[in-house]
């Protein structure tokens, strides 16, 4: 006999799409954002942290200028950006890759935060205060995190303990 998905998992199957609709979003952003940076012929990321003005401003500069730091920097933000993005689109390791894209975008988020003390600069797209897409996507995250769905939908279905 066919088990209700409400009655195993207590989710209903409204919010079993809700959650993996949203995990599979933020999978993809993250995942495509990788992508362009991977596959863009000489991209750094040295232009934007060398421009940063949040709190982590002077850290990301120094980084900014070291070459091997930078070129470790590069290739973990593009491989971070792949892996994470790649996990939360099918679902396998969901729950550590949660973790892990809420603290790579909170530095994105503490490198260009939209304080108005701060100003203008280059990096920013539209007029914020404190909100911005990036602190929406880690609350995004946080929920998911709260409300796991790949359990049910993604591939993490097929292992134990997750």
């Amino acid at each position: 006999m066919k088990k209700n998905i409400e009655t195993t998992t207590g989710y209903s199957n409204g919010q079993i799409f809700s959650l993996t609709f949203l995990r599979v979003l933020i999978g993809w952003h993250l995942l495509y954002e990788g992508l362009v940076k991977l596959y863009t012929p000489g991209w750094t990321a040295k232009g934007y942290l060398l421009g940063s003005a949040g709190p982590l401003s002077p850290l990301l500069k120094g980084m900014a200028q070291s070459k091997s730091i930078l070129y470790i920097v590069d290739i973990m933000n593009e491989w971070g950006l792949v892996l994470i993005g790649l996990c939360l689109f099918i679902g396998l390791l969901s729950k550590p890759c949660k973790i892990l894209a809420m603290i790579l975008i909170s530095f994105y988020y503490l490198a260009y935060p939209p304080f108005a003390s701060l100003g203008f600069n280059a990096h920013v797209e539209g007029s914020y205060w404190i909100v911005n897409k990036n602190l929406i996507e880690i609350a995004a995250l946080f929920v998911l995190y709260q409300f796991p769905s790949s359990h049910i939908t993604g591939i993490d279905k097929y292992f134990k303990n997750n």
